[in-house]
């Protein structure tokens, strides 16, 4: 049936911040959704309380509300906004969540809202592990043995009938948080505890194990007439054991045969049926048995999934454009294919091509946590590459993931093989390249098949490799034949250079001088079948090319790569307004990535789209390629972090021009030396500092300047090994633990920075082109100077900063500028310590603030940005009205308060023993995402951003209070405070004596140490965290022997989901804010700050 025209208005839900388990693929298929509903002319209501994604600009909703995801707020929205239905199938668990709450509230009745994508029969059938179970088994398939517990005792008792080991898994929860393999009772215990915890229904699931079968993953679409089709099939080449998230995967399935595939298919069908999901995609994991082929159904999500993102990217089949169009009434069949525009949308993608996704860890941030894969997803990032057969997408996928060691490589001495066979055993961060070692030094297939369980086929594959890597090395001289053979199984030309004893340089001169240079194919989603009318291409060494001329003006977009800690979704969000910005602007935008997770991969978002590693050789045969037909005018590389600027001096030394600002000028605010002298030529300060090129230098300067000091390597994104040194033991320490991590060396020595102790940081985000600098936004950070400045929270406006300092921050920030040589955005860090302003840092590129500074103060500046980096003219563009006649310098008194809060992925992160990593942020980035809360003043945005970092402040109970000698005297006030809203007071022994004699009452608490004796009478802080009889942490962390009770206490914390304090600062903040969320809150829309804000620009223009 046609599109249904009783709805009018939806309210869609988004995924709230990034965390592990629930990323950027959600803000894609949300940001699809709200596009095309829009289309349909339905007036679309947005609630995320995510600023990071492009989702919540103003441009992509009608109402767009940055607000708690919670369902108290979004009945506050439905009661205001009062749309006809609620669409919550796009925003992952979150959003599945909240509809689910809401419901049982009464709130979809008593507005009369419908729910529309799924209905919560659907998602019950499909969530409710039992439910589930018995569906599978009345459709024919087959499951797991399994019992729910809902206490430990029952665990227990079932796990006597299952036998060790058995795996754990709580419901409701994302991402696989709490579950994995009991190998014992001790860890079941253990396990089954912490997953009753994270469980919102308290209950979990134990099941038999199914661990080294063989695990596939269909992803289907349903419509209200029952068409199904299957869009994609998708294979892990890591067996049953690690989260697909985790897991190497390859789409299509490559080791089933047709009649096996059918079967899976035909299964897939009658369960879709079953649970009823009638109006949208969802995606069901299956595993077989190798022994045997026995198939099970392990699970499957009634929504949009990570999945998703990964097969509407290898297929170029827009899942959630087309949920979103199946929930507002269309049928498959009525629904056009936007690639073919002939084939109906009830055409099952075809592929005559293999795409393999590689996840991205971070585990070298969390040096305590186990790196052992498990059903826990730990991964913070992915790549995806696209190539003509297995072993081509493996090797490119591998390259895009941009870290040390992750290709496959044949340097060195060949290892012990029965180590490297041991340690595969255990699924890790790269395996596959252990794997290649093992078999480098001998092993068989049989061998590593019986240490991994990984399919045989991949395997041989890996096989196939090293044969052509000796193929390589052993031939006489590199002919034409030689290189195209190796590119046809995905060799890069460092791994050719590597393997012939010479530099890149040199192969690709062979290269080119024998014309072995790639073509692009295009993703057609028929195999070739019908032509495709979307530009969105992929590498190959075949002979015809499908590239379109075309004689336009062209500028290429370089992307971020896959996300990490330190550099996520904020640096797609500013590719994104270049490219549309550009399109607007007239010229054809192209687009490189490789992340599959993200809108800038989107097949129209940019004019073309190349899916394809971001390196220095894969970019220049894109450039070639386009360079054949129109003109060029340039590459921009400062809007996708570190990724892309790294490229910025190969690509201007291989001719190609770089838009913005230079390569040269970029080295300029990157070497320590020469911005000194640009700080001194405009008489600003830095820290006193130095650099080292090695430890005997290091704890020389570091003595000369006075600890403690703050020591980083140079190049570096995201503080990656950042650390403040108290003393020179630490420091010869800290030597010790980074000698693997980062190369320390003349060419990239590391910085000794004095630590600026009790200062306010400030960051600033400006453009600058070349006459005139316009401020986006000055920012205070919460938290002191010390934490960086992606951890720590920040508002905007600032509320302590007087007229001066701002005033001092501008004039420096345009010096600066002005003496880089900047041309296009800027950001700096600044710290204010005892009246005095020092520069910390300068970075000539996107920061990861520009999206919170755009949403919070409403200028386009990512928009901005990218017309200055193509010539114009700051004064044009304010002008023609894109940018507002007041810069972000001058905010008027009347403005809301924005806080952006860092969300932090500690309780993914266990120690072997299963205990949670340390809490205390530091100068090195560990947050995987941020929440924005904003208001009418300070302390109702904190309370906001709170609330959605983690479920909020309480307004009653029991605080504990242990703070560092430096923090007593600061401490007083906040604690009286509490104490006279109601709360217990609860403290060791001398914060106790101290708040004693400021007429403070608190019962003392027993510290915590190793080793002591329980005592059921005086239980210590940390016994009375882990029972739950503790709501609010304060704990500042003492110098040097932060190590002790204080670690404890905060993983404690974590661990049970309580708020923790860790600096003063935040704990001022917090206690305004407990008064606030007395009243509740109230919620207003981006849109309507904006009136308001139009409406003061008016006044100031008049009175100027």
């Amino acid at each position: 049936m046609p599109k249904r025209d009783d709805i009018s208005s939806v309210l869609v839900i988004g995924s709230g911040p990034i965390v592990i388990g629930q990323a950027a693929e959600f803000d894609y298929s949300g940001t699809q959704a709200c596009r095309v509903l829009r289309e349909e002319g339905i007036r679309v209501i947005l609630v995320n309380s995510n600023p990071a994604t492009i989702m919540t600009d103003p441009d992509f909703a009608d109402a767009t509300y940055i607000e708690p995801i919670t369902w108290e707020v979004i009945e506050s929205i439905i009661a205001k906004e009062r749309p006809d239905a609620l669409l919550p199938t796009l925003g992952g668990q979150t959003a599945l969540n909240a509809a689910i709450e809401l419901d049982a509230h009464g709130i979809l009745e008593k507005y009369n809202v419908e729910l529309i994508g799924a209905n919560l029969e659907a998602i019950n059938k499909g969530e409710d592990r039992q439910i589930f179970k018995q569906l599978v088994l009345d459709c024919g398939a087959d499951v797991a043995k399994s019992h729910i517990a809902h206490t430990v005792a029952e665990a227990v008792e079932f796990a006597e009938d299952l036998g060790y080991p058995l795996v754990i898994r709580p419901s409701f929860t994302m991402g696989g948080l709490g579950s994995g393999f009991a190998y014992s009772r001790e860890e079941l215990i253990r396990m089954v505890t912490d997953g009753l915890h994270q469980s919102p229904t308290t209950e979990v699931l134990l099941e038999e194990s199914i661990l080294g079968w063989k695990e596939y993953e269909l992803e289907l679409m349903r419509d209200t007439s029952d068409n199904t089709v299957v869009v994609c099939s998708i294979e892990n080449v890591d067996p049953v054991g690690v989260h697909t998230g985790d897991s190497i995967t390859v789409a299509p399935a490559l080791t089933l045969t047709d009649r096996e595939y059918q079967n899976l298919r035909n299964i897939g069908i009658d369960i879709i049926r079953a649970v009823g999901v009638d109006t949208g995609g969802c995606n069901i994991q299956f595993a077989i048995d190798p022994a045997n082929g026995r198939v099970i159904v392990i699970e499957m999500n009634p929504r949009v999934s990570r999945s998703s993102a990964l097969a509407s990217k290898a297929t170029g089949f827009p899942i959630a454009k087309i949920a979103a169009k199946l929930a507002i009434g269309y049928r498959l069949d009525e629904i056009p294919n936007d690639i073919t525009k002939v084939t109906p949308a009830s055409f099952e993608p075809t592929l005559d091509y293999v795409v393999v996704k590689v996840p991205r860890f971070a585990f070298e941030k969390f040096p305590a946590a186990d790196t052992r894969l498990t059903t826990t997803m730990k991964s913070v990032g992915e790549a995806m590459a696209i190539g003509r057969n297995y072993s081509t997408a493996l090797q490119k996928a591998l390259r895009s993931l941009e870290k040390r060691d992750s290709s496959f490589h044949w340097n060195g001495e060949v290892g012990n093989k029965d180590e490297l066979l041991a340690l595969s055993s255990f699924a890790t961060d790269g395996r596959i390249i252990t794997v290649q070692q093992a078999m480098r030094a001998g092993a068989t297939a049989e061998e590593v098949f019986d240490a991994t369980k990984i399919d045989p086929w991949f395997i041989d594959q890996i096989a196939l490799i090293n044969e052509v890597a000796a193929d390589v090395a052993s031939a006489p001289a590199l002919t034409a034949a030689l290189l195209t053979h190796a590119k046809n199984h995905g060799f890069s030309d460092v791994q050719i250079a590597d393997l012939r004893g010479m530099t890149e340089a040199d192969v690709r001169d062979v290269r080119w001088s024998l014309d072995v240079r790639p073509v692009f194919k295009t993703v057609d989603t028929c195999a070739g079948e019908f032509p495709a009318l979307t530009p969105y291409h992929y590498s190959s060494y075949d002979s015809e090319t499908e590239v379109v001329p075309s004689d336009k003006k062209k500028v290429v977009i370089l992307g971020s790569g896959p996300n990490r800690i330190g550099q996520g979704i904020e640096f797609d969000y500013s590719c994104v307004h270049a490219s549309f910005a550009l399109s607007d602007a007239g010229y054809e935008t192209i687009m490189i990535n490789c992340n599959p997770e993200t809108v800038s991969t989107d097949y129209d978002t940019s004019d073309r789209l190349y899916f394809e590693p971001l390196t220095l050789e894969d970019v220049l045969e894109i450039i070639h390629a386009e360079s054949a037909s129109g003109e060029l005018m340039g590459v921009i590389v400062q809007l996708g972090g570190q990724t892309a600027l790294g490229l910025a001096q190969g690509l201007k030394d291989a001719g190609v021009p770089i838009l913005g600002t230079t390569p040269e000028a970029i080295d300029l605010a990157e070497e320590r030396g020469l911005f000194s002298a640009i700080l001194d030529n405009a008489g600003l300060l830095a820290p006193k500092n130095g650099t080292a090129t090695n430890q005997t230098e290091a704890v020389m300067i570091a003595e000369n300047i006075g600890y403690p000091v703050l020591v980083r390597p140079s190049h570096v994104l995201g503080g990656r090994g950042m650390e403040i040194v108290y003393d020179s033991e630490a420091l010869a320490d800290y030597f010790d633990r980074v000698r693997d991590l980062v190369i320390i060396s003349g060419t990239s020595p590391l910085l000794v920075d004095r630590f600026l102790d009790d200062a306010i940081e400030i960051d600033i985000d400006a453009i600058y082109d070349g006459t005139e600098l316009y401020v986006g936004g000055i920012m205070e950070h919460i938290e002191e100077a010390g934490i960086h400045s992606g951890d720590s929270a920040c508002t905007l406006p600032s509320v302590t900063l007087g007229r001066d300092v701002l005033n001092r921050v501008r004039e420096a920030t345009l010096a600066i500028a002005e003496g880089v040589g900047v041309r296009g955005l800027l950001n700096v860090q600044f710290a204010i310590g005892q009246g005095i302003l020092y520069v910390l840092e300068a970075n000539p590129r996107a920061s990861r603030t520009v999206p919170f500074v755009s949403k919070a103060l409403g200028i386009p500046l990512a928009k901005a940005a990218a017309r200055v980096m193509a010539g114009s003219s700051i004064r044009s563009l304010v002008e023609s009205g894109l940018l507002p006649i007041l810069d972000g310098s001058n905010v008027p008194a009347s403005s809301p308060v924005s806080v952006k809060e860092a969300v932090l992925p500690f309780k993914r992160f266990r120690t072997v023993e299963g205990n949670v990593v340390d809490s205390v942020l530091g100068p090195e980035m560990r947050s995987t995402g941020e929440v924005m809360g904003i208001d009418s003043n300070f302390p109702k945005a904190f309370a906001k951003s709170q609330e959605a970092a983690y479920g909020g402040l309480p307004d009653s109970g029991s605080v504990f209070v242990s703070v560092a000698d430096r923090d007593k005297r600061a401490v007083i006030l906040p604690v009286l405070r509490l104490s006279q809203l109601g709360f217990t007071i609860l403290a060791t022994e001398g914060t106790a004596e101290i708040l004693a004699r400021n007429g403070i009452e608190a019962q003392v608490v027993r510290k915590y140490f190793m080793g002591q004796e329980l005592d059921a009478a005086e239980p210590s802080i940390v016994e009375l965290i882990n029972d739950g009889k503790v709501d609010v942490v304060i704990n500042t962390p003492s110098g040097r022997s932060a190590r002790a009770d204080g670690y404890e206490i905060r993983t404690a914390t974590v661990a049970a989901d309580k708020p923790i304090f860790t600096t003063i600062a935040q704990l001022a903040a917090a206690v305004a804010s407990f008064e606030a969320i007395r009243e509740g809150f109230d919620v207003r829309s981006l849109q309507d700050y904006a009136l308001d804000r139009a409406a003061e620009l008016e006044k100031v223009a008049k009175n100027a």
